[in-house]
């Protein structure tokens, strides 16, 4: 629950309701912050301040004030009510801090050349890296969302209800017949690592490398060498399948032979004849623990966030963001800048903060970099000093693919 975010949402209801009460008139302050305090987590001798300052609003646009008589003749009156006073009570019963001091600078300046700085000068050991699909593209894997090319667009030949239900586990189980179609295209056999994949092991290889983070189910991070316990995948991979019916495990070999021959790969244990399915996470099933124990431990630590070829609009992936320290620099390479990087309000749950400052004045860490993943890190290898050794990194493993790992 406390990895999941499950104490937020469980004291949610407490808090609407209690607020509820608040604004209607039918309680105290007080008996508002009893119903919703930090239950379950440290307090602090300012908690009870906070909670007063947060009771009180000036400058309100519309305030109710009411007096209640309790069953025991006791009279309560509860405090004006503005949309200020409201949201400081709810972050300070959701543990969310406002008005925060705005951290140092830690980046030279706001740029591709501040960031490579901020590395070849040793300042950062704990980068986090976060992909998308957008840096499996120039190994010949299509993206999903990319008007005209993406995988979603070109789904009409199957007859879905919507394109993302080939990837939905009830419609799978119902029919498989489309994903075992489109899964000849996912297939990542032929395919090879791409720079961008080799920079993330460069990252390893110089000892700065705290944990790879990838939605991507190619399986190319392990074809690029990044030892597996630095990589999360947080969708699964096509590495390995799992019986529906019986959870026998089989390796890739087995269901690719199927899928190849047009055959929906079906168990061969006795008496079961369930079918196989990818260990890649469909909608409606539950992300690896691994996913969640890794953000738990990693993204506090991390000193260098850096967002790869995803346009962050899958949950909670896309939460990732917000995870890390406010004073964290981080640096996001895509086509596309994103108008809101992650949901504020789901932020809230799964670690505070509210997206890229990017256009904003008070930027101090945010570095969008347009470009494609691949020619954004080979200019980046340059300027820290790298290029010789991710293009011998490159070289080295020309003709390594999926196939062999």
């Amino acid at each position: 629950r406390r990895v999941h975010g499950g104490w937020y949402i469980s004291r949610l209801f407490d808090i609407v309701e209690s607020t509820h009460r608040y604004i209607s008139g039918t309680t105290s302050t007080a008996a508002v912050m009893m119903a919703s305090p930090n239950k379950g987590k440290p307090s602090t001798d300012d908690d009870s301040s906070k909670c007063n300052e947060s009771s009180t609003g000036t400058g309100s646009r519309t305030s109710t004030s009411t007096t209640e008589t309790s069953t025991d003749n006791t009279t309560t009156t509860t405090t004006p009510v503005s949309d200020e006073s409201l949201a400081q009570l709810l972050c300070q019963s959701l543990s969310v801090e406002d008005a925060k001091e705005k951290p140092v600078q830690l980046l030279p300046s706001l740029t591709l050349d501040g960031v490579a700085k901020y590395i070849r000068d040793g300042k950062c050991s704990k980068i986090v890296t976060i992909a998308g699909a957008g840096i499996s593209t120039s190994a010949g894997i299509p993206d999903f969302r990319s008007p005209g090319t993406g995988l979603y667009d070109n789904l009409a030949k199957y007859n879905l209800p919507e394109p993302q239900a080939v990837f939905d586990i009830g419609f799978f189980r119902e029919n498989p017949k489309p994903f075992c179609v489109l899964a000849k295209e996912l297939y990542p056999g032929g395919c090879e690592a791409t720079p961008c994949h080799h920079f993330i092991r460069l990252l390893h290889d110089k000892g700065v490398l705290l944990r790879h983070f990838t939605q991507n189910i190619d399986c190319l991070e392990r074809v690029a060498g990044i030892p597996i316990e630095r990589i999360v995948e947080a969708h699964g991979s096509f590495s390995t399948g799992h019986c529906l019916n019986c959870r026998r495990k089989f390796p890739l070999s087995f269901m690719k032979e199927a899928i190849f021959n047009d055959r929906i790969p079906t168990c061969v244990e006795e008496g079961c004849n369930g079918v196989v399915k990818p260990d890649i996470i469909f909608f409606g099933e539950a992300l690896p623990v691994i996913f969640f124990q890794r953000v738990q431990e990693d993204l506090k630590d991390c000193d260098l966030l850096i967002i790869l070829g995803t346009s962050l609009t899958v949950q909670p992936f896309a939460s990732l963001v917000n995870r890390v320290s406010d004073g964290c620099p981080r640096l996001m390479v895509n086509l596309v800048k994103p108008e809101s990087p992650a949901d504020p309000f789901l932020a809230m749950f799964l670690g505070g903060g509210s997206g890229f400052s990017f256009d904003k004045d008070d930027n101090y860490r945010d570095v969008f970099y347009e470009s494609t993943c691949d020619d954004a890190v080979s200019k980046l290898a340059g300027l820290i000093g790298w290029e010789r050794e991710l293009k011998q990194l490159i070289d080295c493993a020309t003709g390594t693919t999926a196939e062999s790992i």
